[in-house]
């Protein structure tokens, strides 16, 4: 049953998300530098360094830092910045609907370019066109989406001022001027999982287009738009939502890069300065938050694969 499956994927997630955490926050106190340095100044002795460093805790062992970390976080307590002494869920719970929203433009775009793209290459495969939307495909995956930013930027923002270059709009000033604003980062995120999704579609429908029941489909006269439509797309669906959902998790790690070309005040630009200002509390509640967002996408293409293929129903 899909309740069964779906419990099963849920608890298996919690031991994962046991094993991200540690690792992330070892990996964080590994890293160069001092928070209590950093923070007390160039001018501060090595007594008010030390004095620092036992008000943060940094003093204690790690497991006793992580320990106490993790329970703060399971009563959804993600600590309190050292820069800002402003609350770490307030922070995240600013930031976090900026980069839900270049996400949700990005996907858009994804869907709305890479299904059509992978549904007519393999529709003439092996056709110029078919060469030719592989090819281009073949050099959006090769462009750096921070590249593909900056010359968005210099042809539809300062060349022709189409777009605005940096900045953000909440989408209460009207969702015109909110898209205006996202689409050039929504693009340059967007071209490697475009390729990705037309190049995987491609494939899966080559080879869903071979198979007996599309000939036999073919034979009784049906329609082109009905074959695909209505029973190429649905067989081909599994692998296509499981690389739908894999892109998610690509533009989110994609928006570390972006946000910060484009000044967006999201979970990408907030990543970067908190690692340049060894923001601790900062940086383990950005990768936690993307941490159970994963989990939730890949729930949800567990869902779509289970109604692509009933067999894991079962």
């Amino acid at each position: 049953m899909m309740v069964t499956l779906l419990a099963k994927r849920l608890l298996s997630a919690i031991p994962l998300l046991l094993i991200l955490s540690f690792f992330v926050y070892m990996l964080v106190d590994l890293m160069p530098g001092d928070a209590a340095t950093s923070l007390a100044g160039d001018n501060a002795s090595a007594q008010e360094i030390e004095a620092l460093r036992q008000q943060l805790g940094l003093d204690q062992p790690l497991i006793v830092r992580y320990l106490e970390w993790l329970g703060n976080i399971l009563t959804g307590d993600f600590g309190t910045s050292l820069y800002s002494s402003q609350s770490v869920t307030q922070i995240l719970t600013d930031r976090l609907p900026i980069t839900l929203s270049l996400t949700v433009v990005t996907m858009a775009i994804v869907i709305l370019l890479g299904l059509p793209i992978g549904i007519i290459a393999a529709m003439r495969a092996n056709s110029p066109l078919d060469r030719a939307l592989t090819a281009v495909s073949a050099v959006a995956m090769a462009i750096p989406p921070f590249i593909i930013g900056l010359v968005l930027v210099i042809a539809l923002a300062i060349s022709a001022p189409v777009f605005p270059a940096t900045g953000y709009a909440p989408l209460a000033d009207g969702f015109g001027v909110w898209l205006q604003h996202l689409i050039l980062p929504a693009l340059a995120i967007a071209a490697i999982s475009t390729a990705e999704v037309a190049r995987q579609t491609r494939a899966a429908m080559v080879d869903t287009l071979g198979k007996d029941f599309i000939r036999t489909t073919r034979a009784k006269g049906l329609r082109t738009k009905q074959i695909v439509g209505k029973h190429a797309l649905k067989v081909a669906g599994a692998p296509i939502a499981t690389v739908l959902g894999l892109q998610v998790s690509r533009v989110l790690a994609g928006a570390v890069t972006v946000e910060f070309v484009f000044a967006l005040p999201g979970l990408g630009t907030l990543a970067v300065n908190s690692v340049f200002s060894k923001d601790i509390p900062v940086i383990l509640g950005i990768v936690m938050v993307m941490a159970i967002a994963i989990v939730l996408i890949n729930l949800i293409v567990d869902i779509a694969y289970g109604y692509f293929n009933p067999r894991v129903r079962v």
